[in-house]
C-alpha cells in the first residue's frame, strides 16, 4: 500500500488572510519564537512528515503584522523538535547562491538532518536588492542555477573534511575541500562553501512542477505523479469545529475574502477530508496542507485526520532522529567530486 506524506503549512495564523482574527493569542505573540516552537511541535506531536515555512521580501498582502524570515523560523524551531522535517520558502531571485547555499546547510546541521528547501522564484522589488528587475524567463534560469550551485556546494565538502582534532591542531582535511567553478548568465561562483556538508549530503530540494530540474519534491495542484521526483498535492483545508468550516469561512470572508490560489480546496468535515486523503494515496505520493486557521485547524487535523490515517496505515509517523530524506524514502546523494577507484 502507498503511504502518503502529510507537510503542513506553518505561516501566520493561517492560509487565510483574516486568519489572525480567530486565532487564540494576542498579536504581539505571532513574531515570537514562543509562537514557532509551538506551532512546530504541535505539527510534529500531531505526526505530520514535514513542516513548511512560507516567505517574502514583502510583508504579506492582509493581517495586522509582517513575519519573520523563514529560514530563521524553521533554525528556531529545529532543537525544539526531533521528528519533522523543516522547510522554509527560500526565493532564488535575487538571493546571493553562495549565501543561500550556506543557510539551508546550516540550517541541516542544526536539524541533525531534517531541513528542506522550498524553493521559489518571484519578482520582488529589485531596488531592495539593488539589481535590474527579474521578469518572465529569467526567473526560471535564476532558480535554475541557484539550486545548481547549491547542489555542488553542498558537494564542496567531503564528508570527513572536518577533522576536529584537537590533540594534533588539525580542523580540516584540505584534500576534502573542493572548488565549484560554477559560470552561469548572471553569476560566477567559485566556492568551496564554508559551511561542512549537511548532516543529508544535500538538502531536500522541494520546487513548483517545472520551476526546477530534479526537485527531491514536485509540487502540484493537480493529482498526477512527476517523474523522477516525489509529488506532493497542495491542498487548502478548513474543517468543521464547534460550528461548521462554511460559516467559519464566510465569518473571515466577510472582512477579506480568500483569494483563489489554484490549489483544491476541502471546507467540511474531518472525515470528508480523510476519505478524500485515502483516494489521494494511490495518486501522489504526498500533500501539503494549508490550513485556514491554525489554532482552529491544526487541533482538527491532530485529533481527528492524521489519526485515522495512521490506524488505516494510509500514512506514517516521522521517527525520532530520522533524517527527512530517509523519512521520505530518498537516498542520501554520492559527492560528485569524490574520485571513485
Amino acid at each position: 500500500m502507498t503511504v502518503l506524506h502529510l507537510a503542513v503549512e506553518l505561516d501566520g495564523d493561517g492560509a487565510h488572510p483574516a486568519a489572525w482574527r480567530r486565532s487564540q493569542h494576542g498579536p504581539a505573540e505571532l513574531l515570537t519564537g514562543r509562537r514557532t516552537a509551538q506551532v512546530a511541535r504541535r505539527a510534529e506531536n500531531a505526526g505530520f512528515t514535514l513542516a513548511t515555512f512560507d516567505d517574502a521580501l514583502t510583508p504579506p498582502a492582509a493581517g495586522p503584522v509582517g513575519r519573520i524570515g523563514a529560514v530563521e523560523r524553521a533554525a528556531f524551531a529545529a532543537p525544539q523538535t526531533s521528528a519533522i522535517g523543516l522547510a522554509p520558502v527560500v526565493a532564488t531571485t535575487y538571493t546571493e547562491p553562495f549565501h543561500l547555499a550556506s543557510q539551508v546547510a546550516s540550517l541541516d546541521h542544526a536539524s541533525l538532518g531534517r531541513a528542506g528547501w522550498v524553493v521559489a522564484a518571484a519578482a520582488e522589488p529589485a531596488a531592495a536588492w539593488g539589481r535590474p528587475p527579474v521578469t518572465g524567463d529569467a526567473l526560471a534560469r535564476e532558480a535554475r542555477d541557484a539550486v545548481a550551485v547549491a547542489r555542488d556546494l553542498f558537494d564542496s565538502w567531503g564528508d570527513d573534511a572536518a577533522i576536529r582534532d584537537v590533540a594534533t591542531g588539525r580542523y580540516l582535511d584540505r584534500a576534502q575541500l573542493h572548488y565549484v567553478d560554477f559560470v552561469g548568465e548572471t553569476y560566477s561562483v567559485k566556492g568551496p562553501a564554508i559551511v561542512p556538508r549537511p548532516p543529508q549530503g544535500h538538502v531536500v530540494v522541494i520546487a513548483p512542477d517545472g520551476l526546477v530540474p530534479s526537485p527531491d519534491v514536485a509540487l502540484v495542484t493537480s493529482p498526477q505523479r512527476v517523474a523522477g521526483a516525489l509529488t506532493f498535492l497542495e491542498l487548502d483545508v478548513a474543517l468543521d469545529t464547534d460550528i461548521s468550516a462554511e460559516e467559519r469561512l464566510a465569518a473571515l470572508d466577510a472582512h477579506t475574502s480568500w483569494p483563489a490560489t489554484g490549489r483544491p480546496r476541502h471546507v467540511g468535515s474531518a472525515a470528508g477530508l480523510v476519505e478524500w486523503l485515502t483516494e489521494l494515496a494511490g495518486q501522489v505520493d504526498g500533500v501539503r496542507l494549508h490550513p485556514l486557521v491554525l489554532d482552529e485547524d491544526l487541533p482538527e487535523l491532530s485529533a481527528r485526520v492524521l489519526p485515522a490515517l495512521f490506524e488505516a496505515r494510509i500514512a506514517t509517523r516521522p521517527r525520532d532522529g530520522a533524517s527527512l530524506r530517509s523519512t521520505l524514502g530518498l537516498v542520501r546523494p554520492a559527492n560528485r567530486f569524490e574520485v571513485v577507484s
